[in-house]
């Protein structure tokens, strides 16, 4: 294949990939998500191996054509359709108070600590952001707290939260024409104790044992569905799932379902618990993460050259959006706006990003044209940031290409310090991202001992900084070459 051209993306600059000899060397150099020596490439006509670590492909010639009629972009005016945010609600290995959880984030302090959920001694990795002293009191009855997998108590509790924060409570709520309220809240792994668990029952004592709640705990789309079944909210309800990048994926839906008419409100964000034994083993198999655990504090370090790998978080992130015709109706307090966003795929590779950041530029791109936003109002980027090796330069490469001046720019990885939430950290980031606009302070990046010389932007170094957020975005990127970019600002009636 030649190429691709047509991606539609209206911004004054045009994508193109390199030449794909200088791309070979660069990509092959990748196994997974770390380094390696003298990879070869397979030979031309040989069987995959099966590993998810393959060579990555070579780049294809992709041409992101472009509108020259963004010179003045429009913001949505219509009410009905501009979509704002009235409510947060999180569950974080902070814990679940979301001004506790923004200070400790200004503070500069680590989550990161050794696992003692389950016996990890013999794990190349035993450390994680493990969430302890979670409670479901007031939001999850007894009985159904004892059998729910944890993806869908940290869903249920930061679903009910952003609804209490939005002046959505139970009683509120029965005046309501719940119909028009709907909820999408993703995951990128689902139940994963509850499928785990259900196998070993298996395996160990035949399928006579095993729990009727094996598939409805296990499949994704359980947070939505029992948040609204607590909640009697009967309108859009469904789960997305791209892996890390799923939480953007669920706003951005999300926030079309209200500019469509669908609905007034959506209960939107992300949900993951996956620090136990089959999701560690699983992302150590992809070699994915920072086997830091001599210091596992200082392992999660966004563009630091000695970064080795991310670090497993998890938690859930959950914002109430809403018409802004509604809300203004209900006296609804209205925290930030959702100004636009965009979703697309890299078509390169399943763990590794594409080096040139074309798939991730033009999604910024085209985020900014669905918000009626030009790149020199962005001030702010919450960046996807997992201490990748590759993935934090590609991000970088791709920030670069969409805003040619980032002098006012100043970027932070939220990552660095809660570990990289999955399917959460979207909803999660979204919320910090919130905070920011809103108190006008940034958290720092930690761990920023010796930044990669490629990384220019004002990363927020280990230490705070005041600084007024004009426009926002927050990317999140997931295995599969899923991109997400959300763009969020202050509300200006």
């Amino acid at each position: 294949m030649a190429g691709i051209a047509g991606v539609a993306c209206s911004s004054n600059v045009l994508f193109r990939s390199r030449e794909m000899g200088s791309h070979e060397a660069s990509m092959a150099q990748y196994n997974g998500l770390r380094p390696v020596e003298n990879m070869q490439m397979a030979p031309a006509g040989s069987k995959p191996s099966g590993s998810i670590s393959s060579p990555a492909p070579k780049l294809r010639a992709i041409r992101a054509v472009v509108s020259q009629n963004v010179s003045a972009p429009k913001r949505e005016k219509d009410p009905r359709k501009r979509v704002v945010v009235t409510g947060m609600g999180l569950v974080s290995v902070f814990g679940s108070d979301i001004d506790t959880f923004y200070k400790k984030l200004l503070e500069g302090e680590s989550g990161i600590s050794l696992i003692d959920r389950f016996d990890a001694s013999s794990f190349s990795v035993r450390f994680a952001g493990q969430i302890r002293d979670f409670s479901s009191k007031g939001y999850i009855d007894g009985k159904n707290d004892r059998r729910l997998d944890d993806c869908w108590r940290y869903c249920l509790v930061a679903g009910k939260r952003a609804l209490v924060d939005a002046n959505l409570g139970s009683e509120v709520l029965e005046n309501m024409d719940r119909t028009r309220i709907g909820v999408l809240v993703g995951t990128g792994m689902g139940g994963l104790s509850a499928f785990s668990n259900g196998v070993e029952s298996l395996v160990q004592k035949g399928y006579k044992k095993m729990s009727p709640f094996f598939i409805p705990y296990s499949i994704t789309n359980m947070g939505s569905a029992l948040l609204a079944i607590d909640t009697g909210l009967m309108g859009p309800n469904y789960s997305i799932s791209t892996a890390c990048a799923t939480a953007n994926y669920c706003l951005y839906s999300a926030a079309n379902h209200i500019r469509r008419g669908e609905a007034d409100i959506m209960v939107a964000g992300g949900t993951e618990a996956a620090v136990m034994p089959t999701g560690v083993g699983g992302f150590i198999a992809c070699r994915a993460l920072s086997q830091r655990n001599e210091d596992p504090e200082k392992a999660s370090r966004p563009w630091d050259k000695s970064r080795d790998g991310f670090v497993m978080g998890e938690g859930s992130g959950v914002l109430i959006m809403e018409s802004l015709e509604h809300a203004m109706k209900r006296g609804a307090n209205i925290i930030a706006e959702y100004l636009g966003g965009a979703v697309n795929c890299d078509a390169h590779h399943m763990t590794d990003p594409r080096s040139d950041g074309l798939g991730v530029s033009t999604c910024i791109a085209k985020s900014l044209v669905d918000a009626g936003v030009s790149p020199e109002e962005v001030n702010y980027v919450n960046a996807h940031a997992t201490s990748t090796l590759a993935g934090d330069l590609a991000e970088v490469n791709a920030i670069k290409k969409v805003f040619k001046d980032t002098s006012e720019i100043k970027m932070n990885g939220t990552k660095s310090m809660i570990g990289h939430g999955l399917g959460a950290a979207g909803g999660l980031e979204a919320i910090a991202t919130i905070k920011a606009i809103n108190t006008g302070w940034l958290h720092p990046t930690i761990n920023q001992d010796s930044i990669e010389p490629d990384v220019t932007i004002d990363t927020v170094p280990n230490v705070k900084k005041q600084h007024e957020v004009n426009v926002a975005i927050s990317n999140s990127f997931g295995f599969g070459g899923h991109n997400s970019v959300v763009v969020l600002g202050p509300f200006i009636p």
